[in-house]
């Protein structure tokens, strides 16, 4: 349908050629039209001429003269519109038919790779691709799996000896002996009986503890000394009232 409207490329008539040939005629009318104005310019002037020398009917002849030319220039100027119309439209069906064209040979070259590829190619393909994941996935987990000795250990029998791991060496953190800064008072409340009306007895206060004279309050290195050697005195009568 389209060859129809447009005709076949081969039998076309150039339409550039066409084209240039109508520019060619344009140039050869605008030529024409200057001779012309030129023309009628110069019997205006012979006319103004032969009215001075007072010859009127000569110088009505260049007037009708004048006029003649005046409407073949007119003439030439639609003529020149019509030649520009036609170029107009010859562009126009050139652009059209190149975009025709254009579209043809899209249209061509999806068929031809339609051809080269269908439906059934493509599910191929895929089902290949979806096969060679797959084995590479079961080659990977054949690869990651244990062998040997490895292979024979229990995952919950290792799980369950690193919990006692743990667990033994949290007891050992416990255990562990806190220093004699901490143990004193420690000790002391640990070691202390609560008082109560059927053990209350008198209370035996070292010397060290009493309240000193203002003028004593100033230690030094033997008394502090001499202070610590009084606690450990004071814990060791304790654990032997402790032992009655």
């Amino acid at each position: 349908m389209l060859a129809r409207f447009f005709g076949n490329p081969k039998q076309e008539t150039n339409v550039v050629t066409t084209l240039d040939k109508l520019n060619e005629t344009l140039d050869m009318l605008a030529k024409k039209e200057n001779v012309l104005l030129k023309k009628a310019d110069a019997e205006v002037q012979r006319a103004k001429e032969f009215t001075k020398a007072k010859n009127k009917r000569a110088a009505i002849q260049c007037l009708k003269r004048k006029r003649l030319y005046e409407q073949q220039v007119e003439q030439l100027g639609n003529f020149q519109l019509r030649i520009h119309d036609q170029m107009m439209t010859l562009e126009g069906a050139k652009a059209t038919t190149e975009t025709v064209d254009a579209l043809r040979t899209g249209a061509q070259t999806m068929k031809a790779i339609q051809k080269a590829m269908n439906i059934d190619d493509v599910d191929k393909t895929m089902d290949e691709i979806n096969e060679q994941t797959e084995n590479i996935k079961q080659i990977q987990e054949a690869l990651s799996t244990p062998i040997g000795a490895s292979a024979d250990f229990d995952e919950d029998e290792l799980e369950a000896e690193l919990e006692e791991l743990e667990g033994a060496e949290l007891e050992e953190q416990l255990l562990q002996p806190v220093t004699t800064a901490h143990a004193a008072p420690l000790l002391k409340e640990q070691l202390l009986p609560p008082v109560t009306t059927a053990n209350a007895g008198p209370l035996h206060v070292p010397a060290s503890k009493q309240p000193a004279h203002p003028a004593q309050c100033q230690n030094t290195t033997e008394e502090d000394e001499e202070d610590e050697e009084d606690e450990e005195d004071e814990l060791a009568a304790l654990r032997e009232d402790m032992a009655l």
